[in-house]
């Protein structure tokens, strides 16, 4: 479970996301460490690092290495776009990650495939009880409510897009230095891990990182595609119009949630 105190490092996948956190962090200060540069503040009256993960597993977990050590952060959010592989899972749903693998993990004979060597596991898992916190707390945050015309996401013009109402889903996602975008390539993944819902380059090794310093995590995935070649939103469109919007206003209940616990 979150605590109710120490700092909270959010790591963002996209500059637009961080961005959006930092316009809502007036008092932000950057602090440089290992060439990236790390945004001290407040958000809802925590007190937050904010970050850009970078692009793949080692630079995402080298970054969350200097939030735990460096920033000495207690707990970490990590929010950005995915794929989306589960038959249910359309663009503009969210996925909670309870389940996060590395899908390019293969050491075998000497491991079976996925497992990661030293750990003896091949998924890793945020805390159940803190995972179900941020189901409840995200939904509430991109509920019809929040999405109408007297709500707080009312200028994110769904419709103008294409898009329904978000879906919230929980579930595994996987994480490869690879971007994914062939059908093919979704189909094994699918074949493979068997109720996978979303494909992206970043979470697990978030999560590995944060389970060896046996601190607790949250993955947040808003899906940007389908991950295959089918036909898709205008992606810098949905990035500053939908996806930067959920990002920060999932934090955002994140935080207020855990105040308020």
């Amino acid at each position: 479970m979150l605590s109710t105190s120490g700092r909270i490092g959010v790591i963002a996948a996209l500059p637009e996301e961080l961005q959006s956190l930092l316009d809502a962090m007036p008092d932000a200060e950057p602090v440089q460490r290992a060439g990236r540069t790390f945004w001290r503040g407040h958000l809802q009256g925590r007190d937050i690092v904010a970050v850009l993960s970078r692009i793949g597993k080692v630079a995402a977990a080298t970054t969350t290495t200097v939030l735990l050590t460096e920033m000495a952060c207690q707990q970490i959010i990590f929010t950005g776009v995915a794929g989306g592989l589960g038959a249910d899972v359309r663009v503009g749903d969210v996925v909670v990650a309870d389940a996060l693998v590395q899908h390019d993990m293969d050491a075998s004979p000497l491991f079976p495939r996925y497992e990661l060597p030293g750990l003896g596991v091949s998924r890793l898992h945020p805390p159940a009880d803190l995972t179900a916190r941020v189901v409840g707390a995200v939904r509430e945050a991109l509920s019809p409510h929040a999405l109408s015309v007297n709500g707080p996401l009312r200028d994110v013009h769904l419709a103008t897009l294409g898009l329904s109402l978000p879906r919230v889903h929980q579930g595994l996602i996987a994480s490869g230095d690879q971007f994914v975008s062939a059908a093919a390539d979704c189909d094994t993944l699918r074949h493979h891990l068997p109720g996978v819902l979303a494909v992206e380059m970043e979470g697990a090794a978030v999560a590995q990182v944060c389970h060896d310093f046996g601190v607790p995590y949250v993955v947040l995935r808003t899906i940007s595609d389908r991950a295959d070649e089918s036909a898709h939103v205008d992606f810098p469109r949905f990035v500053q119009a939908v996806a930067c919007r959920y990002a920060l206003a999932m934090v955002e209940a994140l935080l207020q949630a855990d105040r308020g616990s």
